[in-house]
């Protein structure tokens, strides 16, 4: 892995010139290419024998995702940062208490503010995992605990295999493709579609893991295509079931709305855990850059693994807007943090993973 060690930041910052504030308001490209897919889906979406046949890729999509989720993880990454095992919990605690509490609150709020569509999806939301690329990305941005936040935001992916359906069935179990509420069924959908081929592909990490390594390039393109393929088989379901007929104008003010004040809330909260945990500023960039974040590439196929297809569509909605907002609110807040005028040593930058 290569060293954590941070550059001389301070003539980098002298050397080059400080990039415009607009520069973090664009959208991210991939989530402009996620909004043609359903645009596509709305006006041209599959049905019938296509419809069956797109399920079947769907299915083999979110298969190869999962195995490759778990092939990817590497347990020398999460091993190289388990000694911050203050940071990691709380990290943990965000992710998979905070965010479901606070989605359990918004699912409290009465139909006439939110719809029940809406508060189904964004109950989702809150029990995803976090990322992993966005994650470390913005903690090496903001010049964190890069080690930890490798080790942490795999952690959370790992456990999310677990948690998330787990959650699912508990918050959400008359809303599962089982129907009925048969939590068995359930589990053993689960089982199938998503634990099975995550150990398979983590298993199987020592004979492929070096291939994987060195083709991370055309495996993340991969790994986005199948999203879109998953994408455009829910919405086009959701279409031919009605969705923009459930979904309103102002259901997507909602979810706007919703999501700037749950990530507001997430962001100010992991802070201020930070500073009464006492933890030093590189692992309380970790902490906020990693605890505030949910994953789409997990949370569109554990949706299509564990929802109706034509419920998909709906489900992930939420997920699809509050992922756009989590990238520009943190890169501001990276850039920020990154600008900070104290440089931290190589022993702040690890932080307690050599404790």
């Amino acid at each position: 892995m290569p060293s954590d060690r941070v550059p001389n930041l301070a003539s980098q910052k002298s050397a080059s010139p400080k990039p415009s504030w607009t520069k973090w308001l664009r959208p991210d490209p991939y989530a402009l290419v996620l909004l043609s897919v359903v645009v596509t889906a709305s006006i041209l979406p599959c049905r019938g024998d296509a419809a069956v046949g797109f399920e079947w890729l769907t299915k083999v999509a979110i298969f190869l995702l999962f195995f490759m989720h778990g092939a990817k993880l590497s347990r020398a990454a999460i091993l190289g940062g388990i000694g911050a095992w203050r940071l990691h919990t709380l990290v943990l605690m965000s992710t998979f208490l905070l965010f479901p509490a606070l989605g359990l609150l918004v699912s409290t709020l009465p139909n006439s503010l939110v719809s029940p569509t809406v508060k189904m999806g964004f109950l989702f939301l809150t029990i995803l995992p976090s990322t992993v690329q966005s994650s470390i990305a913005f903690t090496s941005m903001a010049r964190g605990n890069v080690a930890a936040a490798v080790c942490t935001a795999s952690l959370s992916n790992m456990l999310g295999v677990f948690i998330t359906p787990l959650l699912a069935g508990l918050l959400m179990r008359s809303e599962l493709q089982s129907g009925g509420g048969d939590l068995l069924g359930v589990m053993q959908s689960i089982i199938l579609t998503l634990l099975a081929p995550f150990l398979v592909g983590h298993l199987s990490r020592p004979l492929i893991g070096a291939w994987i390594d060195r083709n991370k390039g055309v495996l993340s393109k991969l790994d986005r295509g199948a999203i879109l393929l998953v994408v455009y088989t829910a919405f086009s379901a959701a279409v031919v079931d009605g969705i923009w007929l459930r979904v309103s104008g102002f259901d997507i003010v909602t979810i706007l709305f919703l999501s700037a004040l749950v990530l507001s809330v997430v962001l100010f909260l992991t802070r201020k855990a930070a500073q009464v945990a006492r933890l030093n500023k590189s692992d309380e960039i970790t902490l906020v850059m990693c605890g505030s974040k949910k994953s789409l590439a997990s949370g569109v196929p554990m949706a299509a693994a564990l929802f109706a297809p034509a419920q998909v569509g709906v489900i992930i909605l939420p997920l699809m807007i509050f992922h756009q907002m989590q990238l520009i609110v943190c890169a501001m807040i990276a850039r920020s943090y990154g600008e900070r005028t104290e440089i931290p040593d190589e022993t702040e930058v690890l932080g307690e993973a050599s404790a």
